[in-house]
């Protein structure tokens, strides 16, 4: 079985964007979830060229909250520094950790990139693909592939499930190609961000201290 190419889908996506907002005057707008600044920097500077982007941090996977507070200020910031062909907005969702820990009752000792960390994207995915739809946006996506360590095919499928319930498109990705992972920790250190060393969860966490 032959995998997705899905830098390739994201192309093709971006030239039929740039023919409409050729044709209309107007770019489309694109909801993007984003997990903390350093993973959203190459994103940004990638996909702020094609859309007008509002940037949602919905993370209540991360532990503890003092980390999350760091990373949303962060997140604000870069926005806030960023010199984007159109202006980007910023959306904090809410940092309701109890769905986060009923999700992954039973599975707490699972290994990260399994199926705890795969219903964790689809948490997360779910709230940006319900927000896009309410407030009306054309697209939406996450920065998540960007990170060597995640799923992209798994991102990409949950995605467009996502997307095909809620009747909004969601844009496929894997930022990591054409050396996005890379470029994201140039901008990282660019900007002087606060780069965390591990994914977020209290699972991560454990894995990378131990206790």
């Amino acid at each position: 079985m032959n995998r997705i190419n899905y830098q390739r889908v994201l192309e093709q996506r971006l030239e039929q964007v740039q023919a409409q907002t050729a044709h209309s005057g107007t770019a489309p707008t694109l909801l993007l979830h984003s997990c903390c600044a350093p993973c959203s920097s190459y994103v940004l500077e990638y996909l702020s060229q094609y859309f007008r982007i509002t940037v949602f941090y919905y993370n209540p996977n991360i532990y503890p909250e003092e980390e999350y507070r760091m990373r949303a200020r962060e997140q604000q910031e870069f926005i806030r520094r960023f010199p984007a062909k159109y202006p980007i907005s910023f959306i904090e969702g809410d940092y309701d950790t109890a769905r986060f820990y009923e999700l992954a009752k039973g599975m707490e000792q699972v290994p990260e990139g399994g199926e705890r960390c795969f219903r964790c994207y689809e948490l997360r995915l779910r709230e940006a693909g319900e927000l896009a739809r309410e407030k009306g946006f054309a697209y939406f996506t996450t920065t998540l592939s960007i990170s060597p360590l995640k799923n992209a095919e798994k991102l990409n499928e949950i995605g467009q499930q996502i997307g095909t319930e809620l009747g909004v498109a969601y844009l496929c990705s894997d930022f990591k190609k054409k050396n996005g992972y890379k470029r994201s920790t140039e901008l990282s250190k660019e900007y002087g961000m606060y780069r965390q060393d591990y994914c977020g969860c209290a699972y991560s966490y454990r894995e990378r201290y131990g206790g």
